[in-house]
């Protein structure tokens, strides 16, 4: 059974023109039609450029963002439209892991406190005190316990991100959006983070949706991967069949932007041309067509159907196209 299921997710923005008379205008589509399963233990990427609505789907997963529409199933249980108590509860359960290690820290406050926070909002009371479990999880995400009351100001990015990882994994729940954790952070900062994730994963059998926009970290961690364009799923798909053989144009061309290790290999670099469009007003047809180095007059006037191409590979385009990316 599917730990989380997430079916034609939507999320938008009212707009208002600020005219003589103030009138709701089209609504930004930040979120449109996503859909997935997570599995317990499983890593789901999601990638695609800035502004393609990856971080908006991991917030409204979460109820951090009310949905617009679409279903969001978690461990069996119907979450779209929970309040109050159940809300409350939801919590314990599903956490997030912010992009921002600065940010999202108060800095009034000391680390401790920051860790204790979520035992204080659940009214838990862990065996042995607040205290020892919040020096025991510093401990475990390579924290000196005895730093319990500096204050976020006095550690640096790296620490500040494990700061946020065991406040995530205090109340041991089984689902963490990750939203790019490590992009914050030093290369050799990023991979001692990524590392500290996967072994806290293998200990609590957690699941995560790691959102990144960096394809060589999602492929390191991610079990499946799927790629976002302009608020849509374009491409979805286990993660060696997607780096080895990606179907959707846009999919090809993020993967030729990954540096290559071997100086002497080449690849096709893609460039995309134009700017990303505005999601208050998508294109119509395939949202991708007005980038797209193959579409054609179809692409304008249909939009692509979400089908399976191989066993567990789905993509939008009207012209899949299988190749080996060398």
């Amino acid at each position: 059974m599917s730990l989380l299921e997430v079916t034609d997710l939507a999320k938008y923005f009212p707009t208002y023109n600020q005219k003589l008379v103030r009138r709701e205008g089209d609504p930004i589509k930040a979120v449109d039609g996503v859909t997935f399963s997570l599995d317990p233990g499983e890593t789901l990427g999601v990638v695609g450029e800035s502004g393609c609505g990856k971080s908006t789907a991991g917030r409204t997963i979460l109820r951090l963002l009310e949905p617009t529409g679409g279903t969001i199933t978690f461990d069996g249980r119907d979450v779209t439209t929970i309040d109050g108590e159940d809300l409350r509860k939801l919590r314990r359960q599903a956490q997030m892991v912010f992009q921002d290690p600065y940010g999202s820290l108060n800095p009034r406050h000391p680390i401790g406190a920051i860790i204790a926070a979520p035992f204080v909002i659940q009214d838990i009371q862990p065996p042995g005190g607040v205290k020892h479990a919040v020096q025991e999880l510093m401990e475990r995400v390579g924290l000196n316990p005895e730093h319990y009351n500096r204050y976020p100001h006095e550690f640096s990015g790296g620490q500040r991100q494990r700061i946020g990882v065991a406040r995530a994994i205090a109340l041991k729940p089984k689902l963490i959006v990750c939203d790019e954790p490590v992009s914050a952070l030093d290369v050799s900062i990023q991979a001692q983070v990524i590392n500290l994730l996967e072994d806290i994963q293998a200990e609590q059998n957690l699941a995560y949706v790691f959102i990144a926009h960096d394809l060589s970290v999602v492929r390191h961690i991610s079990d499946r991967v799927l790629v976002m364009y302009l608020g849509k799923m374009m491409e979805l798909a286990d993660r060696e069949a997607l780096y080895e053989r990606p179907m959707h144009p846009y999919t090809r061309a993020l993967m030729s932007a990954v540096p290559v290790p071997e100086p002497r290999r080449t690849r096709e670099r893609i460039l995309l041309t134009g700017d990303l469009p505005s999601p208050q007003n998508p294109p119509s047809g395939c949202v991708f067509r007005t980038r797209c180095p193959i579409a054609t007059d179809l692409c304008a006037e249909k939009v692509p159907e979400w089908r399976e191409i191989e066993p567990h590979h789905r993509v939008a385009c009207h012209y899949p196209k299988v190749r080996e990316v060398v």
